[in-house]
């Protein structure tokens, strides 16, 4: 078993020394192994890339063109709110936030960056915990990591992370 900060440094390092097209090519994959899947669904809440993270541009704009209700994260204090997409402003840690009104209606699916996840479906993310507190209220929502294949990674998860429901990544989709 890793420590987490050790695995974070890991793979923030493995995301930084992809090319340019790989990653081109991995989000692509990603995209499409998303949309192929969850399709379906008419809500979805979609984080905003950001750095080395997969790109959500893609998946945003497909899920609007088919005329499906997308929400985005904004942070305000602590806590992580969902809140239609729409015009964008930089937002806590530099991240592009919408900026309409916070959204407390019922959400099919959330699509949540990572860092790494393992077998068990426990996601790594940047320590902050606010994507395990979002998820905390909203049990019913379905979790749906997104990232690269390399990303799956042994660690230790600890008791109050909230588990995802299946990566998807530039090679498929794990169901947990």
């Amino acid at each position: 078993m890793n420590g987490k900060d050790d695995v974070r440094e890991k793979l923030k390092g493995l995301r930084a020394r992809l090319s340019g097209e790989e990653r081109a090519f991995a989000d692509q994959a990603v995209c499409r192994n998303f949309i192929d899947n969850y399709s379906g669904y008419e809500s979805f809440f979609v984080f905003c890339s950001f750095g080395s993270e997969v790109d959500t541009k893609k998946i945003i704009s497909r899920l609007i063109d088919a005329d499906k209700r997308v929400y985005m994260p904004r942070v305000e204090g602590d806590i992580m709110l969902a809140v239609p997409y729409g015009e964008m402003r930089k937002g806590a840690f530099g991240i592009s936030e919408p900026c309409g009104q916070p959204y407390s209606g019922k959400i099919d699916v959330a699509a949540i960056p990572l860092l790494a996840v393992n077998r068990r479906g426990y996601r790594l993310g940047y320590g902050k915990g606010f994507y395990d507190k979002f998820l905390k209220v909203s049990p019913e929502i379905l979790k749906v990591g997104l990232g690269y294949s390399f990303q799956l990674e042994e660690f230790e998860e600890d008791g109050w992370d909230i588990p995802l429901d299946t990566f998807v990544s530039d090679t498929g989709v794990i169901k947990f």
